[in-house]
């Protein structure tokens, strides 16, 4: 049997790598040209965080997200395991402790834990949620990473092209082109994400920061260099408009309220993409034909990806249905 991967995000390199691993033959097909896929991978925060996630997204993105974690252990030793930090400012305090009775697998912290953990957030935070086995890792290092590792395996990536559309003697076809497939998955739709990437060499956090608010809870996310991701929005839009003028607005607030140092923080990107989603938020592996789509990641590509990809590979080459 020959498997072909369309897309090139992180569902479809991780599905590449499973059927690879699994001794199929197969290549991956992108659209865009090679060192331009920007997709929602591109523009994701990267945070490996299963029961976080469970906040608001339930039991199987929690159970998706754990089974994932050995793989990225694995598979990108890039990836960095100091945990997720869950904050409140006082006026919020309500947030967290609801928080805390949707999720599991933390511990509550007082203000010299924090502080020990972030010596930087030293007299900023009284209460805190620490989720210890989680994990985050910079994106686009991985995607280059998993791209890399293909070529090493000798499965041939086809950038600037479509790919075969159906079934033919001897081949399967893997659909990972996300809100591209909606012709085919009409179900979809799509949800707008907008980021910020900043420079504050002189700020030293280690971990993922989710800071809770009623209206717009925002994570920052340290990546190298003294360099930080800032995210959250989550807006209905199939447009890729790039980031508004409020979005940036709060997002900066937001930074700045964690922590004062953001407010002298150098602004390297601003960035927006739609992810897409089916209208319970939840992924899933549709046939469609001769064709099978994984899709509906919304915000949890990097999270649950490998889980996906595995159970794409069972689906095919063992017959199983997942519902």
């Amino acid at each position: 049997m020959r498997v072909a991967i369309i897309g090139a995000g992180i569902a479809g390199l991780t599905c590449a790598l499973e059927f690879a691993h699994r001794g199929v033959a197969v290549e991956v097909y992108e659209r865009a040209p090679q060192g331009q896929v920007q997709g929602c991978s591109w523009f994701a925060g990267g945070m490996l965080a299963p029961w976080c996630e469970a906040e608001n997204s339930g039991a199987l993105i929690a159970a998706l997200g754990a089974e994932s974690l050995p793989w990225w252990r694995a598979h990108f030793p890039a990836s960095s395991w100091n945990g997720t930090l869950v904050l409140a400012h006082a006026r919020d305090r309500a947030e967290l402790t609801q928080f805390g009775r949707r999720t599991e697998n933390f511990e509550h912290l007082g203000a010299e834990a924090i502080a020990a953990l972030e010596p930087e957030l030293a007299g900023r935070f009284s209460d805190a949620l620490y989720f210890a086995a989680e994990g985050h890792l910079e994106p686009r290092s991985a995607l280059t990473a998993l791209a890399a590792r293909l070529t090493e395996l000798a499965v041939p990536l086809h950038y600037g092209s479509a790919g075969p559309t159906g079934r033919t003697a001897g081949r399967v076809v893997i659909d990972c082109t996300g809100l591209a497939a909606r012709a085919q998955l009409p179900q979809l739709r799509g949800v707008k994400g907008e980021m910020l990437i900043l420079r504050q060499p002189e700020l030293r956090l280690s971990r993922p920061l989710r800071v809770l608010h009623p209206r717009l809870p925002v994570y920052v996310v340290p990546r190298a260099a003294g360099v930080y991701m800032v995210g959250a929005t989550m807006l209905e839009s199939d447009a890729a408009t790039g980031v508004s003028a409020r979005s940036a607005l709060e997002l900066l607030s937001a930074a700045y309220a964690l922590h004062p140092a953001f407010g002298e923080a150098q602004i390297l990107e601003l960035g927006s993409a739609v992810r897409p989603a089916f209208t319970d938020n939840l992924p899933r592996l549709t046939w469609v034909g001769a064709v099978l789509h994984v899709n509906g990641l919304y915000r949890h590509g990097f999270l649950i990806a490998p889980a996906l990809a595995r159970r794409a590979a069972e689906a095919v080459l063992e017959g199983r249905h997942f519902a």
